[in-house]
């Protein structure tokens, strides 16, 4: 997508603009006054614009129109040009969520340099939404069980507000999925979702990221928080940030204003904040590790992501969505979940939670070879159970055991993994293992396996003696 709406009261400017993109392979379309440019944005939406703060016989001027747009299409970048440019106006346009400011009469390079920057930023923003979508609806969240209605409940109240949320789980829970649905269901929902990766930074590069640049150079480099400007800024593993880069976002968050690595304007910025980890935040503050100041700022709202043991019974079902997914994005067999499979994911360990579910599902469809429903042999753990047909491998320390207590240790651990695999819920689990509720009860009561609330959900686990 290349195409550059020019809006200019002066007609020999727009169309000399024009003729330099055309040049350089870019398509342009032409407006002389705030009416004819919003219509163009009506008909069809620009992949960046080019607009002139001062425009005679119009109703609104530049500022206003940048306002306007940055509004309702946040993601358009937006050059501020001016014949009568001076510091101010360049701050005030960039306050609006301008790309860039450059002054009349403009050096052609320098412009080229700036709108080849410009529309660098809008094929990765578009790119990055394509992204999202291929992975499937942005903060779609699947479940049915209490663990999960309760966390969904939890997102569901800070969706309409503008508090910081912190999302503690541990790997692979699905902290950013949460995260983008509390975006996805905002006021803020069309407006940007960026996402900062501590890990990932180099720590000596990690405020010009997230603050941006300013250089004769190379002019100005927006960071993250800018491009999150009027949106969502999520941090991912926030006990991965360097201290020092600690003390500055927590400045940033008191004044949301910062400078750019080698600027001097303070830039102000409108963001939402939302946060995650899987640490225990209040022993890394103990450790010295992460400032006390910062987390209370960030952990507002706290909101825990459940493991997907303790929200076993939605194994299936997001099971079933990853097939449909990789179906429609890979092209992957659309293949149905025996009960035997059903039934063994129900009850495997899952220390990667969500994530590793969806790459075990992945790795069943690409080495299936057929469009048969997926059993349980075909799953990475089942090579740990059966060997030969009508065996099972037994564990050393079951394997030593007499036999009265060899049955009674697996009854328990079998019992123990149906009850938690449905929920707790009694009645369910008779009938799966074919015992009537009343004498399950009292096989449980002989073993000892007491069934208790945790985390909203009912889970089995031995009584203490």
């Amino acid at each position: 997508m290349t195409d550059i709406l020019i809006t200019d009261d002066e007609r020999d400017i727009r169309e000399l603009i024009s003729d330099i993109l055309k040049d350089e392979g870019y398509t342009t379309r032409l407006a002389a006054n705030a009416d004819e440019c919003m219509g163009e944005i009506a008909k069809e939406k620009p992949a960046l614009m080019i607009l002139d703060i001062w425009l005679k016989d119009s109703h609104m001027d530049g500022i206003d129109i940048l306002t306007k747009v940055k509004k309702e299409h946040p993601e358009i970048p937006i050059v501020i040009i001016s014949g009568h440019g001076n510091i101010e106006i360049a701050v005030a346009a960039i306050k609006q969520g301008a790309y860039d400011f450059i002054e009349k009469p403009f050096n052609i390079d320098q412009l080229l340099v700036v709108i080849k920057r410009a529309m660098e930023t809008s094929r990765l923003r578009r790119e990055n939404q394509e992204l999202r979508r291929a992975d499937g609806p942005v903060g779609e969240m699947l479940g049915d069980s209490a663990a999960f209605r309760i966390m969904k409940s939890n997102l569901d109240k800070v969706t309409k507000s503008n508090g910081r949320v912190m999302l503690t789980g541990g790997p692979g829970v699905g902290k950013e999925v949460a995260a983008r649905y509390i975006h996805a269901n905002s006021n803020r929902a069309t407006a940007p979702f960026v996402v900062v990766t501590s890990a990932s930074i180099d720590p000596d590069n990690m405020e010009q990221v997230l603050f941006g640049r300013e250089s004769a150079e190379n002019g100005v480099e927006l960071g993250l928080l800018e491009q999150a400007n009027g949106g969502v800024i999520y941090f991912d593993e926030i006990a991965d940030m360097p201290l020092g880069t600690q003390s500055k976002i927590l400045r940033v968050l008191v004044d949301q204003k910062f400078n750019r690595v080698g600027g001097t304007e303070q830039i102000e910025v409108d963001l939402r904040v939302i946060s995650s980890t899987n640490c225990d935040l209040e022993a890394e503050i103990d450790a010295g590790n992460f400032r006390q100041e910062l987390y209370h700022r960030l952990n507002v709202v706290p909101i825990d992501i459940p493991a997907l043991e303790e929200r076993r019974e939605d194994i299936p079902m997001l099971a079933e969505h990853f097939i449909a997914m990789f179906n429609q994005t890979q092209g992957l067999p659309l293949r149905e979940l025996a009960e035997d499979a059903r039934a063994m994911l129900e009850t495997m360990v899952w220390p990667g939670n969500v994530r590793q579910l969806k790459n075990v599902v992945e790795r069943v469809l690409i080495l299936g070879d057929s469009d048969e429903p997926i059993s349980a042999k075909e799953l990475p753990s089942s090579e740990e159970a059966p060997s030969e047909e009508g065996r099972v491998v037994l564990s050393g320390a079951l394997a030593t055991l007499p036999l009265r207590e060899a049955r009674e240790l697996f009854e328990r651990e079998y019992l123990l993994t149906q009850i938690n695999r449905f929920g707790g819920n009694i009645s369910r689990t008779a009938a799966f293992v074919g015992m009537e509720r009343s004498a399950l009860h009292r096989k449980l009561k002989s073993l000892g396996v007491v069934t208790t609330n945790k985390s909203g959900n009912r889970v089995a686990e031995l009584g203490k003696a």
